[in-house]
């Protein structure tokens, strides 16, 4: 079983340099230890998903241009999470405002390579079956 993801969880990015604050907002008007809960259409850049620090992958267009200018010498550049497609669940779960709530065991695929997860859920009491 894995835990409900709320306002607070930590998450990480594959190709990120830093860990990043998940941020729910109450719009599914469920909170759960009192910050909002989230599902797995909880998925905006810099709403929902915030930058990992500096992002190096090549397949990022400012890293790549940024290691053209230096001679081929891997240049990390901000990340600026590309976050199109919503959080692929991990496993069965229940519904919130009708999709499957967001667990500490779904992913997230950035359009740059990277992969999301969540280290910490933010909730450590509710199990999501």
């Amino acid at each position: 079983m894995s835990n409900q993801t709320c306002m607070s969880a930590l998450c990480k990015c594959s190709f990120g340099t830093s860990s990043s604050t998940y941020m729910a907002l109450p719009i599914h008007q469920t909170l759960t230890m009192n910050l909002p809960a989230s599902n797995i259409q909880d998925h905006v850049p810099f709403l929902n998903i915030l930058p990992f620090g500096e992002c190096f992958t090549i397949s990022n267009p400012m890293v790549a241009a940024a290691t053209a200018a230096k001679l081929g010498i891997l240049t990390p550049m901000p990340c600026i999470p590309a976050t199109t497609s919503p959080w692929i669940i991990g496993e069965p779960t229940i519904l919130l405002s009708n999709m499957p709530t967001l667990s500490n065991t779904s992913i997230l695929m950035c359009e740059w390579g990277g992969v999301i997860t969540i280290s910490m859920a933010g909730e450590e009491t509710v199990m999501v079956p």
